[in-house]
């Protein structure tokens, strides 16, 4: 039985003898919409209602490398009917999500916009660690103060694209991510991803009221438009098929467009399983959320809502930009003895460090089940140093876990990873 896991940007055949009886879980496939360009135009239509529109300062949010966002349909489209409503270049700023992951270089930045608009446009990639580039507007009602980048607060009107999927501890993506963790200060994203709020029952795949990571996010996103009486927002997000094809469009109030493509992701992506699994082979949705073993945690945690305490996950993702620099993520994994030893650190830390939210969410994960990682980007030594156990091939680890729980071992198979996210009914 052949089965083609999303890895990279070809994928990865395995294959599995089907008397071993392997369910595989998918999200609902919907095909991309036919003419996903005039979608988001039409959806820019309550734009045409705002007064003064040309003599206002814009600011379009897109999302970084890590995220398989089309941005190269979007912001063309959105530029278009921009300009159709009279709003000239010079008013327009383009703002990279980075949150705190590293700059884009220009070589990926015309890959993910085009040459034209990186040329024509300004671009401003935030930058969490230098708080000159960052004003405070006050304080959550989770006591973290919100800073968020200046030149994109000083913008009249805020368009925040994205994509919606599930997210493993704020929910859903999209919405107000745009702006926290996207274009906010260090010290922000510290208290919002802090052990308390990661540790919260209901930071977690799917949930977003009540959620305090996600209600956070949307209370910064709202702040932004206190500071002037002409500021407000717009959202502008999508959701994707596996082809990474636009399915859908969800624009308006940030509340209201948000809610409805939680609400069709939902349905695409919660997939039911019959039970908890002994095994679960898991990838990272492929290029290019794999690019990394910190991204390639979400996909561990999917595996995770349904493996069997003291079961095995295997990951697959290419991670060909390998363990990230940025943080303390690889740190914390290299100076830890365990999964134990590392949550254990985490929870001891008087104050949050950057990246620990990943690392406590892998440490979780393994405290569960032992985790396998299949890697062309990482040696086996790196593997081993991140806590994780090496697999060279896929086949023989699956029949090395069919000897230690026995032939009527039960496995799941999840081809794209997070994109899907499978759940055992409680009923």
């Amino acid at each position: 039985m052949k089965i083609k896991l999303a890895y990279g940007k070809n994928g990865l055949w395995i294959d599995v003898p089907a008397e071993w009886n392997p369910t595989v879980i998918e999200p609902m496939y919907v095909p991309g919409l036919a003419d996903p360009v005039q979608a988001i135009r039409e959806a820019m239509r309550p734009l045409h209602h705002i007064d003064s529109l040309h003599n206002r300062r814009i600011g379009i949010i897109f999302s970084d490398i890590t995220r398989p966002t089309p941005n190269h349909i979007i912001l063309p489209a959105v530029l278009a009917e921009l300009a159709e409503l009279g709003v000239r270049r010079e008013q327009i700023t383009l703002f990279n999500a980075l949150g705190t992951h590293r700059p884009n270089t220009d070589a990926e930045l015309c890959a993910m916009l085009g040459e034209e608009i990186v040329r024509e446009y300004p671009i401003i990639q935030n930058n969490a660690f230098d708080p000159s580039t960052q004003v405070c507007l006050g304080v959550s009602r989770w006591g973290h103060e919100i800073w968020i980048n200046r030149a994109l607060v000083e913008c009249d009107l805020k368009i925040l694209t994205g994509f919606i999927e599930p997210h493993f501890f704020a929910g859903f993506s999209g919405g107000g991510k745009a702006i926290m963790p996207g274009m906010a200060g260090l010290k922000t994203v510290l208290g919002n991803h802090d052990a308390g709020m990661i540790g919260h029952p209901k930071a977690t795949w799917g949930v977003t009221h009540g959620n305090p990571i996600w209600e956070e996010a949307r209370e910064a996103a709202l702040k932004t438009c206190e500071t002037s009486a002409n500021a407000c927002l717009f959202l502008l997000n999508v959701s994707l098929n596996k082809d990474k094809q636009i399915t859908g469009v969800f624009a308006g109030n940030l509340d209201e467009a948000h809610a409805r493509g939680c609400a069709f992701v939902r349905q695409t992506a919660m997939r039911p399983a019959p039970h908890l699994f002994d095994i679960v082979v898991t990838t990272n949705s492929g290029y290019p959320l794999d690019l990394n073993l910190y991204q390639t945690v979400k996909g561990m945690s999917a595996a995770a809502q349904i493996v069997k305490p003291g079961g095995a996950i295997i990951a697959v993702a290419e991670c060909w930009d390998g363990i990230p620099d940025h943080g303390l993520y690889g740190r914390l994994l290299r100076e830890s003895s365990s999964p134990q030893e590392l949550l254990e650190r985490i929870l001891s830390f008087p104050q949050p460090v950057q990246d620990q939210w990943e690392a406590h969410i892998q440490a979780l994960v393994q405290l569960k089940a032992d985790v396998y990682l299949r890697s062309d980007g990482l040696s086996d030594d790196q593997i081993r140093a991140a806590l994780l156990k090496p697999c060279s091939r896929i086949e023989d680890t699956l029949i090395e876990l069919r000897k230690r729980y026995g032939t009527n071992a039960t496995l799941c198979i999840l081809p794209e990873g997070p994109q899907t996210v499978a759940y055992v009914s409680k009923d």
